[in-house]
């Protein structure tokens, strides 16, 4: 296991759910936890429950300029996990406009000008964990999920691009990618979600997998076959059983 003691991490999207999970694990396991989301009493209060010291720092991934100051205030950090997303579930006959470009500006987009701001730093100083947080959603394309599974689906590919890119330096990158997760989010899917996990479930999984060399891990892993699996089967066949 890494040695997590006063490491400075900072989780992006951790106002409640996931990522306030993960910032209660790691900063457990000794961590310096800096917390952002846009709401501030969240981010305070998740700040006064954490086991260690921790600290917030308000940001809004989809304005250029937030994230920005958000990373020069924070300064030189060991780690950065990206968890920000939003979700509304819906399908190409029903389409929202609105809805679609913000989860393709905060899911995906927003993850871009979050590395933009961070990665240069960790280049310049072979040093560095980034950590990227997927979704099994994101294999292949799936009904009613205009928005959410195509940003999951970029967010994917910019992970495998960057360890691409620097796998063997002194910069680790990882891409975790969960299925269902009890949250905010999923309440609003009117279907029944198989191996649907709890925050502190999936938070452990992801922290398992920081201690860890994997590049990619997906979980559950038994749900993940469903998924991983699917990329093999030929249009006629899959469109068939998924829709």
């Amino acid at each position: 296991m890494k040695d997590w003691t006063a490491k400075r991490y900072w989780l992006v999207g951790a106002g409640d759910g996931l990522g306030a999970a993960l910032a209660k694990r790691l900063s457990q396991a000794g961590a310096h936890v800096i917390v952002s989301a846009r709401s501030e009493d969240k981010l305070k209060a998740l700040v006064e429950s954490l086991p260690h010291e921790g600290s917030y720092q308000t940001v809004d991934v989809s304005d250029d300029q937030s994230v920005k100051d958000a990373v020069e205030a924070i300064g030189p950090l060991d780690g950065v996990v990206f968890l920000a997303g939003v979700y509304w579930p819906f399908g190409a006959q029903e389409w929202h406009a609105e809805h679609a470009t913000a989860m393709a500006d905060i899911n995906f987009t927003g993850l871009v000008r979050v590395m933009g701001a961070v990665v240069p730093g960790m280049v310049g100083r072979d040093a560095g964990h980034i950590v990227i947080t997927g979704s099994l959603s994101g294999f292949r394309g799936l009904p009613g999920s205009i928005g959410y599974t195509a940003s999951k689906a970029g967010t994917m590919s910019l992970a495998e691009c960057m360890y691409a890119d620097l796998r063997g330096s002194g910069v680790q990158v990882q891409v975790s990618n969960p299925g269902f997760i009890k949250t905010q989010l999923t309440e609003k899917n009117d279907f029944k979600m198989p191996f649907i996990m709890t925050p502190e479930e999936a938070a452990e999984e992801m922290f398992k997998q920081m201690n860890t060399d994997k590049f990619k891990v997906s979980f559950p892993r038994v749900f993940s076959w469903v998924f991983r699996g699917s990329q093999f089967l030929p249009d006629w066949l899959y469109y068939r059983i998924f829709s």
